[in-house]
C-alpha cells in the first residue's frame, strides 16, 4: 500500500469566483489583512489575487455538526453551503474591520462550547466568513472530553 503522505497536498487553494473583483480583493486583502502573493492573469479582465492565509485545513462535518455551529453562532442553517472560516487573533477585532467595510453581521461574536470565540459575517460574492478565535490550544482541546481524531476512535473501538 502506497503510503498517502508521499503525494500529500502542500497547499490548499480556495477559489472564489466573484463578479466584484476589486471589492473582494479589497475585503480579503486590506480588510482581512491576507498578504498577496504574485498572481498571473492576461488582458482586460480576466484577473487573480492570491492571497495568503495562513495554514490551511479542510473541516469535514455532518449536517448534523454543521447544524449545531450554525445554532452555537446564531446564524441561520443553509443545508451545504460553503462558508470561510478564519481564524484571527481577535474576533471583535476582525468583526469591526468587516463591518466597517461594509460587511453585514449575521451573527455576533459569541464563545463556544469549544472555547472559541465565533462570529459570522457575509462576504464578498454569496460566501459566509466565519471569524475564530482560539481560547486554548489544540493539546488542552484534546484532553478535553469529547475532543479525539477520527483515528484515535477507530483504534480504541478495535482493541
Amino acid at each position: 500500500m502506497t503510503d498517502a503522505r508521499a503525494h500529500a497536498p502542500k497547499q490548499l487553494r480556495l477559489i472564489i469566483e466573484t463578479d466584484d473583483f476589486d471589492s473582494a480583493v479589497r475585503f480579503f486583502r486590506d480588510t482581512l489583512g491576507m498578504p498577496e502573493q504574485i498572481a498571473f492573469a492576461t488582458e482586460g479582465d480576466d484577473r487573480v489575487a492570491i492571497l495568503h492565509a495562513g495554514i490551511a485545513t479542510i473541516e469535514l462535518a455532518t449536517p448534523t455538526h454543521a447544524v449545531n455551529i450554525d445554532r452555537v453562532e446564531g446564524a441561520p442553517h443553509v443545508p451545504g453551503a460553503l462558508r470561510i472560516a478564519l481564524e484571527v487573533a481577535s474576533t471583535e477585532d476582525a468583526v469591526t474591520a468587516a463591518r466597517e467595510s461594509g460587511s453585514e453581521l449575521i451573527a455576533p461574536p459569541v464563545e463556544t462550547p469549544f472555547r472559541s470565540i465565533n462570529a459570522r459575517v457575509q462576504g464578498p460574492a454569496g460566501w459566509q466568513v466565519t471569524f475564530f478565535q482560539e481560547l486554548e490550544t489544540i493539546d488542552q482541546r484534546a484532553a478535553r472530553n469529547g475532543f479525539t481524531t477520527d483515528d484515535k476512535r477507530k483504534r480504541s473501538h478495535n482493541g
